[in-house]
């Protein structure tokens, strides 16, 4: 039976991780329920079905498309209500004034000239007084409702209606759309019939109907049909699947249908999760202004910078709805998801993943492989160098940061060559020291094995120890901190553990990584290093890239490295992203802030924010041409007595002097978000957010608020 490469030692499987969701004649799992656990059927499917057939318009970047209705791009013009009225008034006082001098004939008898124009005057004149009576009373009309269009439109008679009258007292509701035509249809999979699969599609949709197929079904199989149009699967293979196991066709791995419970909003037709809800704020485009906020991997694939101070909503308004939504997208055989953060931090309960990786817990099942689950001795080398040293690294161009690597494949590369696997900790940490028996006995075994050319990587090694400042020092130190008693089960090289290696990431798999971050801090951000390194040098060499390949770092203090913001550049370009929150940009290298918030495309600030990291996101974000008016009162001087009398009067009325205003209107170039604002004007529970999506579209920074 597949394993899912966790629980086989290194190297002794062909495929070292779950498989990817594709069709099966039968399921790889023993037989499950027709529904996920604790979600019963729907007698009829109408929720399902309306869910499907919602409307899901184009928008801009980041508004959640579930149901939005589309605003202008520009706020129309609202009139005051004080001077709407007014307006409405008066034109309704001259309309009636005009009619009044019509009828009392004070405007003399041209306003008949229409009527003797184009009609006859026996008409006008005639015997006929029923007749006379007719033509007149309409022809009255007619002007009267002339006259009622002209002021009515002067006085904007329609905006009082509509914002006045009946329209506004009716609550709004949603106006039920026909269903659509079968072939648009999608609960009818009009796409499986056009191929020749009508039976699958008859399947499909009676199961819809029937209220025994969910979200994640639909993402499942819809995955699954893409990859018979690239190839990947035959259509008579994917035909038989669905008609023999109809909705639980293609299933993931795990088994599982659906996660165990859901927090957030999710869309799976559009890929979005929604976090919150664009504020009605004047910063904000009138476009956004209270649309949902929603991410996907459109906007993930350019990579997600949060900082905020604790308690802001990094964890459980951002990392927790993100991490349910990817985990969704993987049983639906679309993404790949790796969650790292401190055990306890919140980031989903384990039975939502299929791998919980629990560092320094005696009661974890798996283990984490040092080495990245690779065999060359000097990819790995870069690897752990990054994790042991890059935060010690010299951020400016230039810098020469390939020594550890250089000094760990000396002895990774030798080791392996012997014992067919790389060193535990204990016996790499003997081999940095320059342990003479250690050293000795590696040097004993090349010969013995017939490796004697890799003793010369032992002899450059010794060398370079005898040289003050060798890096091999450090190493060791740093890689003491996993020499401890509580990782004594862990990193094991042997085969005797169940190790999962990042490379994994070729398939749709749900990973949870605990950081020991009680006791072990140190110890936490060198394992934090060690997975952003892995993952972004295992997503780069991925066969199958249409796979969405995600890492979510809660809390990425002291694991940013001139090397990490190479790699997330990186990302954009094989569809994977990562997701980093930090408590303040002061935990990042100044030389590296700027870097980093240019190599992530969508960036967020917390309310709470210091200043410092307000001006560092002001300068990111930049500024734009706004109008600005400038209003100045000078006040009036009276020449006349009368003048001066009415001066006099008007302020004992109103109080103050008889002023005139002049109004100066100029184009400016300003901050979108100054350091201040961001800093003092962000409320408790909102965020400013910029987005770009792998496509290069991109929205300015928003304001949303995350609680809604």
């Amino acid at each position: 039976m597949d394993s899912d490469g966790t629980r086989d030692a290194r190297g002794t499987h062909a495929n070292p991780v779950p498989r990817p969701a594709g069709p099966h004649d039968v399921p790889a799992v023993p037989p499950r329920p027709a529904a996920p656990p604790g979600v019963p059927p729907v007698p009829d499917g109408s929720p399902f079905l309306a869910w499907l057939r919602a409307p899901r318009p184009e928008a801009a970047p980041g508004v959640w498309r579930f149901g939005y209705r589309p605003r202008p791009e520009e706020e129309p013009e609202r009139i005051p209500t004080r001077q709407l009225l007014s307006g409405a008034l008066i034109a309704f006082l001259v309309g009636w004034l005009v009619w009044s001098l019509l009828w009392n004939g004070y405007l003399g008898g041209w306003w008949v000239l229409p009527l003797e124009l184009f009609t006859p005057e026996s008409w006008r004149q005639g015997n006929d007084r029923v007749g006379n009576a007719v033509l007149w009373y309409s022809y009255y009309v007619v002007i009267a409702v002339a006259i009622m269009l002209v002021v009515g439109r002067l006085g904007r008679w329609g905006e009082v209606w509509r914002r006045f009258g009946p329209p506004a007292w009716r609550p709004v509701t949603a106006i039920a759309e026909p269903p659509p035509a079968p072939e648009q249809d999608p609960a009818e999979w009009p796409q499986l019939r056009a191929a020749g699969a009508g039976d699958a599609a008859e399947r499909l949709a009676a199961e819809a109907r029937a209220g025994l197929m969910r979200d994640v079904d639909h993402a499942r199989i819809s995955r699954a049909w893409q990859g018979v149009h690239s190839g990947r699967h035959s259509l008579a293979t994917f035909r038989d699947a669905v008609v023999k196991h109809g909705a639980a066709a293609c299933p993931h791995p795990s088994g599982a249908r659906d996660l165990p419970t859901r927090l957030a909003r999710h869309d799976l037709v559009t890929g979005q999760v929604r976090l919150g809800t664009t504020a009605d704020d004047p910063r904000n485009p009138y476009h956004y202004r209270g649309a949902g906020l929603a991410l996907g991997p459109d906007l993930l694939g350019t990579s997600l910078l949060a900082v905020g101070p604790a308690g802001s909503g990094k964890t459980g308004g951002i990392v927790r709805p993100l991490a349910e939504s990817l985990c969704l997208h993987a049983l639906a055989g679309r993404a790949s998801v790796v969650v790292v953060g401190a055990a306890g931090a919140g980031i989903g309960p384990a039975d939502a993943y299929d791998v919980v990786v629990r560092i320094a817990h005696p009661d974890s099942v798996y283990d984490l492989d040092l080495y990245g689950g690779t065999t060359d001795p000097d990819e790995a080398a870069a690897v752990l160098a990054e994790a042991l040293v890059g935060d010690l690294a010299d951020p400016h161009p230039g810098s020469d940061s390939r020594r550890s690597t250089t000094v760990l494949a000396q002895l990774l590369g030798p080791f392996r060559a012997v014992h067919d696997r790389f060193p535990s900790v204990p016996e790499l940490r003997q081999l940095l020291d320059g342990a003479p028996g250690a050293l000795a006995a590696l040097r004993k075994a090349l010969h013995d094995t017939g490796h004697d050319s890799l003793i010369r990587e032992l002899d450059a090694r010794e060398r370079q120890m005898a040289h003050p400042g060798d890096v091999g020092t450090v190493l060791a130190d740093r890689l003491a901190l996993l020499d401890r008693p509580a990782f004594a089960g862990f990193f094991d090289t042997s085969g005797q553990s169940r190790p999962f290696s990042l490379k994994a990431l070729d398939h749709p798999v749900r990973v949870r990584i605990d950081l020991p971050e009680r006791g072990h801090a140190d110890a936490s951000r060198i394992l934090a290093r060690l997975v952003l390194a892995q993952f972004t040098a295992s997503v780069v060499v991925r066969e199958d890239r249409s796979l969405f390949a995600c890492l979510l770092l809660d809390d990425a203090t002291g694991v940013v490295t001139p090397e990490a913001v190479r790699g997330i550049q990186r990302l954009r370009s094989v569809n994977a992203g990562v997701v980093v929150t930090l408590r303040t940009l002061d935990d990042v290298p100044r030389p590296l802030r700027g870097p980093l918030l240019g190599a992530t495309g969508c960036r967020m600030a917390l309310s709470g924010l210091t200043p410092w990291d307000g001006q560092d996101f002001a300068e990111v974000w930049g500024k734009e041409w706004t109008e600005t008016r400038d209003v100045t009162d000078r006040q009036i001087i009276a020449e006349t007595p009368a003048g001066k009398a009415v001066h006099v009067l008007r302020r004992v009325i109103t109080g103050k002097a008889p002023t005139a205003r002049a109004v100066t209107v100029r184009q400016v170039e300003r901050e979108r978000w100054s350091a201040s604002e961001l800093a003092h004007a962000v409320p408790p529970g909102h965020a400013v957010l910029s987005l770009t999506t792998v496509k290069g579209e991109h929205a300015p920074p928003l304001l949303v608020d995350l609680r809604g």
